[in-house]
Parts: structure tokens; sequence; C-alpha cells
């Protein structure tokens, strides 16, 4: 992001969403809707931040339900990671269009998998830097967000 998360929180409640939640400093929203679909509440959104932020950021809403759920499910449970790995989770807004065949790796990342609109992620720190964002963009291209598996936590209670 690249705007300060008190402004975003004000462009949020201009749209009209309540309880709104900025959480870390990385462009995660929390915030309370009348039931839409999550399409339209991106649209809101975007809109929102284009008229209040000059800028609109790609946004990709989740429910807090499929928050829990998806961290109820413990993904990486049945596979064996380095104790020093972190976990990521990368959000879609689609359904890949094509089957991602797994694992995919690089550098010390793996993609490991993919399961409706997320995708399940670790590494291990390289001096190479932050290869997984590289294997995620070629993967699934740039119109994705990622967030360790803490993040995606901290977000569920907020």
């Amino acid at each position: 992001m690249n705007c300060k998360m008190s402004e975003l929180q004000r462009s949020f409640e201009s749209a009209g969403f309540t309880d709104v939640k900025t959480i870390l400093g990385s462009g995660n929203v929390a915030f309370t809707a009348r039931a839409a679909s999550e399409t339209a509440l991106e649209r809101r959104a975007e809109a929102a931040m284009l008229e209040h932020l000059g800028q609109a950021f790609f946004t990709i809403v989740r429910p807090v339900d499929a928050l829990n759920d998806l961290l109820a499910s413990d993904p990486y449970r049945s596979f064996r990671l380095d104790a020093s790995a972190k976990r990521i989770v990368t959000f879609l807004r689609d359904k890949p269009t094509s089957k991602v065949k797994l694992p995919v790796e690089r550098d010390g990342a793996r993609i490991l998998l993919v399961k409706g609109r997320e995708a399940f992620s670790a590494y291990v720190r390289t001096p190479k830097g932050p290869v997984f964002m590289t294997l995620i963009a070629q993967t699934f291209g740039k119109d994705v967000t990622t967030r360790t598996w803490d993040t995606v936590g901290k977000v569920a209670r907020a």
C-alpha cells in the first residue's frame, strides 16, 4: 500500500462500511457490510479508495468466517516443513483457470496446495530475497494478494 492506514480507514467508512479497522500497515482492512457479493464489496472499496485517496488499490474480500475456516483447516499440517519456514497464503479473486502442477518450487520457496481461491506456500529465507513473490507472480499473475499465515490469523481476530 502507498497510503496511510488512517486514510484508508476513512475511505472505507465513506463508502458506508462500518466497524472499519486497519490491521498492520499492509492494507488489511476488517469491516462490516450489508449482505453483498464479494465482487460488489471489492468494487465498492476500490471506488471509495479512488475517490478519497486518488488511487484504487487492487482489493480481495473474504468473509471473516471463511478466514476462520481456513485457519481451522490448517492446510500445512500434511506437509513436512522446516521449522523456520514461513507459511503464506495467496488470495486470488477467482479460481485458477488451469490446474497448477504442484509443488511449484524456486530457491527455497514452494507452492504446496491450491484450494479454491487460495494458494498455500512456504519459503525459507535466502540471500536471494523474497523469491516467493516472483514464484507466485509467475504462477498466478499479479492480481493476487499474499499474506503470512500469522497475518491471516490477526485479520480473522480483528
